[in-house]
């Protein structure tokens, strides 16, 4: 190893450091960041923004409307490469900081490998109180960054130049070990990233990174092969770590041996193709009954690559108490979820080790064919949920499978939080590997649009489709301009059901009066007042489409499609036609109340509480 040092800045080092780190993908030797989102400003324009400048060819910036857009960009990116490349985002000291906080939050809760590098204040205190810093009156050394350490797997403040020479590694080890992997953050205080320092030459020599694969332990295999092989109805749960370990053939090829049926988690979604003859279903509360019957029957659970969330669950009522579980995760916190049997590793090699040893075990055929019953009835629901009834508006099932008729098996569809998540996972039948992302492990409203921002980037092949809701579009559009900007192309589906169709659903249903969700029980004066959401996207720069029939939906489907740049096509959606989930859901109801309609929501909650599983 050379002894030979450069003396750069701070900034600079990081910068040149970070285009160092390479990957393999798919064969092909690739940059471990291809790029990074920015909105500079001071604390990160005057000294890594002119390091990003310089390297411009080969670390591109490329430039948010909001930091927290850009956040959401980067995490979408990372779930459509199948966390197999990371982008970097940066940002000044403070809002532009604090702005990102809510995009780490969506990265950590779906296991997302993003690179946060925010603008700090100034380590030797001398200028203080500078402009955007929040003063600390008891705790001087803490700044607004600081709220990042919650929402982050790795988080640093550098305080020193060398200190990236440790920190800068642990962050990139970070973000790609299967098991922590989650978001990386670093504080860079505005006279360290000036300062100059002697760095060793072999800090930038290029690092190729391989995907880690840790193997079962012999014992847990073991384990896991015995009460499998006793299963007489076992049931498979794709989670997202099938999709992170690139284990699709393998669970199918599993599958199909051991005659297991597979039900999916939300961001297992597209594990198998809908068509697959072991395919159960979405399984949860935004799941579908056909799956929900395979796993409440199943007396052992094989979770691959899942958290077991709540949706996942039904809160915990969908299992018998008796049903044993083997937890196959990565992550130990997620293997040992609930006293399931835990096998800490890659999902791949378990896969393929456990297949191996179970030899030509298989389930007896009188399982297989209940599951294959149950399946036959999800595709005529979702047949029937998609029809169309000749009445407008329409719901959104009926869009859902009209984006869906249009879509080929390279193309990608994408949602976020509110009633479409629970349309697009129950009625979207995946016709490719890998080619949807509902983000509900966070469920943050915005993310459809800089999502499917960030999705663009990382398909080189096929369209994006984004179905948004009125309220998420209002709440962040700009990345509709972004994608303009760039010329990432996408296609967005604006749902207006004039509110929070939803959460008011939830709302009444629960007991309580419809209030402030829906624009016409809002507060205030303007409640009839409503957006012109195709002139809005129109004036970014997006080809825009309002439609007033199916047809013309479907005829703006194709147009959008052949469009060179984003397009928007904007549909009234019916408010209070949802397709039923399968499941129990768990949400905080008073326990008492002077309204009626409360407390039988409370007795309702109580009697489906009683079907709960006890565990940790």
């Amino acid at each position: 190893m050379s002894n030979k040092t450069v003396c750069i800045t701070t900034a600079e080092a990081i910068v040149r450091f970070l285009i160092a780190q390479r990957t393999v993908v798919e064969g092909v030797n690739v940059p471990l960041f291809p790029g990074a989102y920015g909105i500079f400003g001071h604390g990160n324009v005057t000294s890594l923004g002119h390091s990003l400048e310089s390297h411009r060819d080969e670390l591109p910036v490329w430039r948010g409307q909001n930091e927290q857009g850009m956040g959401l960009a980067a995490a979408a990116f990372a779930k459509a490469t199948r966390r197999q490349q990371i982008m970097v985002c940066t940002s000044s000291i403070g809002p532009g900081a604090t702005n990102m906080v809510t995009a780490a939050g969506v990265a950590m809760s779906n296991r997302l490998p993003v690179l946060f590098i925010a603008g700090d204040t100034f380590v030797s205190r001398l200028p203080d109180p500078v402009l955007q810093q929040v003063e600390h009156f008891g705790t001087p050394s803490i700044t607004v960054n600081d709220a990042f350490q919650p929402v982050v797997r790795y988080w640093d403040r550098i305080t020193h130049p060398a200190q990236i020479l440790s920190s800068l590694p642990q962050a990139v080890a970070t973000m790609l070990d299967p098991g922590d992997c989650g978001p990386a953050f670093i504080g860079l205080p505005q006279d360290v990233a000036a300062d100059a320092f002697d760095y060793p030459e072999s800090f930038f020599q290029t690092i190729v990174h391989e995907r880690p694969r840790p193997r079962p332990d012999r014992g847990q295999l073991a384990r896991a092969v015995d009460v499998l092989r006793a299963a007489k109805r076992p049931a498979i749960i794709a989670g997202g770590g099938v999709h992170y370990s690139l284990a699709e053939a393998e669970l199918a090829a599993f599958a199909e041996k051991h005659g297991i049926p597979v039900v999916e988690t939300v961001a297992g979604k597209s594990s198998l193709l809908s068509d697959h003859p072991n395919y159960a279903g979405p399984v949860g509360v935004t799941g579908a009954d056909a799956a929900n019957q395979v796993v409440s029957k199943a007396d052992v659970v094989l979770a691959v690559g899942t958290r077991l969330e709540d949706f996942t669950t039904g809160s915990w009522t969908l299992f018998a108490p008796e049903t044993q579980f083997i937890g196959v995760n990565a992550a130990r916190f997620d293997a040992l979820k609930h006293r399931s049997l835990p096998v800490v590793a890659d999902a791949r090699e378990t896969l393929t080790e456990m297949s191996a040893a179970l030899g030509d075990w298989s389930t007896d055929a009188s399982w297989t064919e209940h599951s294959a019953k149950w399946r036959g009835e999800l595709t005529k629901f979702v047949t029937d949920r998609t029809a169309d009834d000749s009445v407008w508006p329409p719901s959104y099932a009926q869009l859902v499978g009209l984006v869906h008729e249009s879509a080929t098996p390279d193309d990608y569809v994408l949602t976020a939080a509110g009633g479409l998540p629970g349309e697009l996972n129950i009625n979207w039948m995946s016709k490719g590997i890998a080619t949807f992302d509902c983000e509900y492990g966070y469920s943050c409203m915005g993310y459809e649009i800089s999502g499917a921002w960030g999705a663009a980037m990382a398909r080189p092949t096929g369209q994006v489709y984004s179905m948004v809701g009125d309220g998420s579009y209002l709440m962040l559009n700009s990345d509709i301009y972004a994608s303009i900007l760039s010329g990432h192309k996408m296609i967005l589906v604006v749902c207006d059901n004039e509110g929070y169709a939803v959460i008011e659903r939830l709302q009444v249903s629960q007991g309580g009066a419809s209030y402030n969700n829906m624009l016409a029980d809002s507060t205030g004066t303007g409640s009839s007042a409503r957006v012109n959401f195709a002139a809005h996207a129109a004036s970014m720069g997006a080809v825009t489409f309002e439609v007033h029939s199916l047809a013309e939906f479907a005829d703006a489907l194709v147009k959008a499609r052949s469009s060179s740049t984003s397009a928007v096509i904007v549909t009234k959606v019916r408010a209070k036609d949802f397709t039923e989930g399968g499941a129990f859901w768990q949400v905080g109801v008073p326990e008492v109340s002077d309204r009626a309609s409360v407390t039988a929501a409370r007795a309702k909650m109580d009697k489906g509480l009683t079907a709960q599983r006890a565990g940790v």
